[in-house]
């Protein structure tokens, strides 16, 4: 089951850094009102990719470690998808095109099931 939160992990982390390079095109910061600019959100996001990937490793190593990272990457996608649902539904025009549609219904249904095996991984 491992193996399978592996490559599940691997495939939502893709979705998610995706995303984030689609929430630079749309200027995220402003949407949010984050201080900082391009600046900001790319600092910001150094230590979220590395927290990222340092995740996948944890997760290969099957520790429990690697679970809980799991579990936060995973609660992040669901977040994604339902702060930008949010937007979406208020009238904002960002996110609205094919693309973004798909990154964020394909990271909702990945988020579902990579907290579901993870989940499932703690309590057994």
């Amino acid at each position: 089951m491992f193996e399978s939160l592996f490559w599940i992990y691997i495939i939502n982390s893709v979705l998610l850094i995706d995303h984030e390079i689609d929430s630079a095109y749309w200027k995220e910061w402003d949407l949010f009102k984050l201080p900082g600019g391009i600046t900001g959100f790319l600092i910001i996001h150094l230590p979220l990719v590395f927290l990222v990937l340092y995740g996948l490793i944890l997760v290969f190593q099957q520790t429990f470690s690697g679970l809980i990272f799991s579990l936060v990457l995973s609660i992040g996608g669901l977040f994604a998808f339902t702060i930008h649902t949010i937007y979406i539904k208020k009238g904002r025009n960002e996110f609205k095109v094919p693309v973004s549609m798909f990154l964020l219904i394909s990271i909702l249904i990945v988020s579902l099931i990579q907290a579901s095996i993870t989940i499932y991984l703690l309590l057994a």
